[in-house]
Formats: C-alpha cells, sequence, structure tokens
C-alpha cells in the first residue's frame, strides 16, 4: 500500500511539473521554446516531429488555421496524460487537413492522451479515404485512457464504399500483438456533414476465434448530421455505453445498409437515451439495430422518430462459421419511443432470444407500417418476446412474416410468424388499427387511439455555430427526461450519468 501511495504522488509530480507548449499559425516560430504564448511554434510539423513527456500540455492558439494533418507520437503515463487543447479567445483552433493528408488528426499507437476543442476538416477535390479523426492500434498491446473531447469535426468527403473514414474512426490491428483500448471516451463531439461513418469502429479482433475487445468504452453526448452512411457503430467491445447522443440524417449518399446506432460485433452493450432521427432509406435505414456476433445488448429510454427504415433491426446470418460468429442472442429493447417512424418499426431476422418490453409506439395518421416483420437471413428468428408494450397506431400497422423482399430493402408480409419459432405477445396494448395482430389472451385491444400528452418539439442544433452546443447539449437532456418521465415516471427518474 505504501509502495502504491508513492507511486500515485510521483505520477502526480510528473503531471504538476508537464510542460506547456504554445503553437500560434500566424506569429509563431519553430525555432522558439514553445514554453509561452510569445515563444510559440508555428507548424504542425513541429509537433508531429517532437516528443513529448508525461503531464506535458500542447495548446493551439484560437482563430489560427493549419493546413495539413496533426499526428502526436508520444504517450502519457498513468495519471499524467498528454493534454492538445486550445488557449486565448475566439473560435476553435482549425486543423484542415484539405485531402492532403487521409486523417487531419491521427492518434497512433498512443495512450494516456487526451485532445479536446479543435476544428477538424479534410475535404478534397475527389471522393477518397478520409477522417477527421482516426484511433489506430496497430499490433501494440492494450492502450489506456484516450479520450477525443469537444471537437468540430465537419466537411470529410470520405469514401462511401468503405466504412472506416468519415467522421471518427477507432481502429484496432492485432495480427501479431493483440490490441485494444481499455478506456476510450469520445464526448461532446459535433461531426457533420461526413462521409461514410460519423463515429464507427474496425477490428481485428471481431471474431470469436480471436476475440480481444475493448473494454471502457464511452461514446456520450454527441451530435452527427449529415452522414454518407452509418452513425455511430461501436466494433469489437465488451460494456461498451453510448449514451445522450444525438444521430440526424444518416444514411444520405452510401446507397446500401445503413442505420442510425448500433453494435457490431459486441457483447454487453448499453444503448441509452439516445436520440435518432431522419434516418434515410429502407436499406436498413433504422433509427437503431442490435447486429451480428454480439451478445447481450441493451437499448433503454431512446427516443426514434422519422426514420425511414423503421425503428428497431434485430439480426445477424442464421448460417454462419460460429467459430467467427455466434449469433444475436438476448437483445433486450425496454422503455424505448419510436414515434413516426416508417417502414418496419421491428425488424426481427435470425436472431435469438430477444425480449421487446414496456415500449411506446406512436403511428402516425398517414403512416402504414409493418409493426412486426420477422425475416429470413439464412434462418428466422428464434425466441422473441413482446411483452406489455403500447402501440397507437392512428394510421396502419400490420404484423407477419416476410413472403417476399425488394431490392430497395422493404419486405412483403403474409400473417402470422411463418417459419419463426418461440414469438409471443403478452400484456400488449393495441390502441387503433391493427392488421393480422398476434394472439395476445392477457392483450387489450381498442380501436380508439387516446391523444399523448407529450412535447414532441426537441431543441434544435444547428452544427453551423458550434459556440450553441454546450447550450443544446443541456437543453437536449433535459427535454428528454421530461419525455421519459411523462412515459415512464416510475422508471425514468433513476439516476443517471452526467
Amino acid at each position: 500500500m505504501i509502495a502504491l501511495r508513492l507511486a500515485l504522488l510521483a505520477f502526480a509530480a510528473i503531471a504538476a511539473n508537464g510542460a506547456t507548449y504554445h503553437v500560434d499559425s500566424a506569429s509563431g516560430k519553430d525555432v522558439n521554446s514553445g514554453l509561452s504564448p510569445r515563444a510559440a511554434w508555428q507548424s504542425l510539423q513541429k509537433i508531429n516531429s517532437s516528443r513529448f513527456q508525461p503531464g506535458d500540455r500542447i495548446l493551439f492558439k484560437r482563430g489560427g488555421v493549419w493546413n495539413g494533418g496533426l499526428s502526436p507520437a508520444s504517450s502519457g503515463a498513468t495519471g499524467a496524460p498528454i493534454v492538445i487543447d486550445a488557449y486565448g479567445a475566439g473560435a476553435y483552433p482549425r486543423i484542415d487537413a484539405g485531402g492532403m493528408a487521409e486523417d487531419a488528426l491521427r492518434l497512433y499507437n498512443v495512450e494516456w492522451i487526451e485532445v479536446r476543442n479543435l476544428e477538424l476538416t479534410n475535404r478534397g477535390d475527389q471522393p477518397a479515404r478520409r477522417r477527421g479523426v482516426h484511433i489506430f492500434l496497430d499490433n501494440f498491446g492494450t492502450a489506456h485512457h484516450v479520450v477525443v473531447s469537444g471537437l468540430y469535426i465537419h466537411d470529410v468527403n470520405g469514401a462511401n464504399k468503405i466504412k472506416d473514414n468519415g467522421g471518427i474512426i477507432f481502429r484496432t490491428n492485432g495480427n501479431k500483438t493483440p490490441s485494444r483500448f481499455d478506456g476510450l471516451l469520445i464526448e461532446r463531439n459535433i461531426i457533420w456533414r461526413v462521409d461514410r461513418s460519423a463515429i464507427a469502429a474496425q477490428s481485428y479482433h471481431w471474431q470469436r476465434d480471436r476475440w480481444h475487445p475493448s473494454l471502457n468504452v464511452v461514446i456520450r453526448d454527441n451530435f452527427a448530421s449529415d452522414i454518407g452512411g452509418d452513425g455511430i457503430v461501436p466494433w469489437a467491445t465488451d460494456g461498451a455505453l453510448i449514451e445522450h447522443n444525438t444521430v440526424r440524417d444518416a444514411n444520405r449518399r452510401a446507397e446500401t445498409y445503413n442505420a442510425g446506432i448500433w453494435p457490431w460485433s459486441t457483447d454487453n452493450s448499453v444503448f441509452r437515451w439516445n436520440d435518432a432521427g431522419f434516418v434515410r432509406t429502407t436499406l436498413d435505414g433504422q433509427g437503431f439495430d442490435s447486429d451480428f456476433n454480439s451478445r447481450n445488448t441493451l437499448f433503454e429510454y431512446n427516443y426514434s422518430h422519422d426514420n425511414e427504415g423503421g425503428f428497431m433491426l434485430i439480426c445477424t446470418p442464421g448460417k454462419r462459421n460460429a467459430a467467427q460468429n455466434i449469433g444475436n442472442i438476448g437483445t433486450v429493447v425496454r422503455h424505448n419511443i419510436s414515434r413516426n417512424d416508417r417502414a418496419r418499426i421491428f425488424h426481427v431476422s435470425a436472431a435469438e432470444k430477444t425480449l421487446v418490453h414496456d415500449n411506446v409506439i406512436y403511428v402516425g395518421p398517414d403512416l402504414e407500417v409493418q409493426m412486426l416483420l420477422l425475416s429470413d437471413w439464412s434462418g428466422w428468428p428464434d425466441g422473441a418476446v413482446f411483452r406489455n408494450n403500447t402501440f397507437y397506431s392512428a394510421g396502419t400497422s400490420r404484423y407477419g412474416h416476410e413472403s417476399a423482399r425488394s431490392k430497395d430493402g422493404t419486405y412483403t408480409i403474409a400473417p402470422g410468424f411463418g417459419p419463426a419459432r418461440g414469438v409471443a405477445f403478452e400484456g400488449n396494448r393495441f390502441y387503433g388499427r391493427h392488421i393480422d395482430p398476434p394472439a395476445d389472451p392477457k392483450g387489450i385491444v381498442d380501436p380508439a387511439v387516446p391523444t399523448p400528452k407529450a412535447d414532441w418539439n426537441a431543441p434544435e442544433f444547428d452544427p453551423s455555430s458550434p459556440a450553441n452546443f454546450d447550450a443544446y447539449l443541456k437543453r437536449h437532456r433535459q427535454w428528454m427526461q421530461n419525455l421519459f418521465d411523462g412515459h415512464f415516471p416510475s422508471k425514468a427518474a433513476q439516476p443517471r450519468t452526467k
């Protein structure tokens, strides 16, 4: 215990004694010491070629503009991260890769590092593999404490044919040395007008026969809008927390299957208090999705609305190599609200042991949707229980299983559950017009549709005005709290993270 205390004191001393370097694009010089604003450095090349010590701070002057890519190569130490931030007054320090670098910010094989309060953009003449932020472990081992926070990322014209480019991409390659993050925080970032993904991951370790998931991954309080493909997609994680994010207008340009917020090849993920709206097309196009090779995914207190593909997709291929993909097992969807989602509200395909309970669904008066679509992806669902949900259908809601599908991702359905096994409805409430509803002996059926007493006027945010983001986050959190307290008063008032 004494040795541990001495070590902690030593690390605290390192952090306190770290140097602070300043970077000024207008009046700095790389021959300067960098140790004061008057002796600031000037270029990104100076930062990229310098070695920093634990506890050091590199501060970019607000209002400055740098062309090219920022790629710091040094790691901090336990309790003494290297911090990259802004100083002075005015606009974010702007790093404009301009297509000259693949990444506006590249964090390669580093740990104990924090990057905050920068503007990042990367637009070239033609679309190509480009990113705002690229966090990449390449046969590194375990990287601790990587933070990207308060970044304004916009206008990244990446390639929509590949997923690992766009706004913020985190990747792990461990074909020689198993590699993962243990403590990755992505929070309070604005991602706007990027292709293909807003926040997404890729990993060598997604397969179960080389499973080495990242731990303590938190994606929180981010705003993503005008996205070519997917919104937020963690890969190869265990216990990831994705909360209080807003995704708008995803799947705009990729012309293939994408959704708003969803996991791929993860375990024990928690998605809560997220807002996904206006996802485009019926090539998926849902607000939320529980996907391939994932166990025990939880969706709670999320708001899905106006998504062309619907609310919730729960899927995996039924025919698979079990050494790579164990399927989609144990998804729980509870205490969520779907309003005016299109196409299909719940789409379940080859997943196992799914539980959907205590959700509230609103179908608008001019909409016709598939409230439940059971489909075949080299296999049919096995175990899907719908319990104590409330379905308000002012339009028309249909229930059934796939009888045909179209190239645009839409389905024709036939009544009943078809080849799906273990599908049950228990104690749900059906208001309004429902076609071929499932048997629910304890359910309530009423052709009248009560008028909900709810404030649907969500706070708006214009990403061209990033200075208003903190105020938006505060208003949006309070609005979500009020909305869910009105629907789930005994549940939604439980304590939550800040």
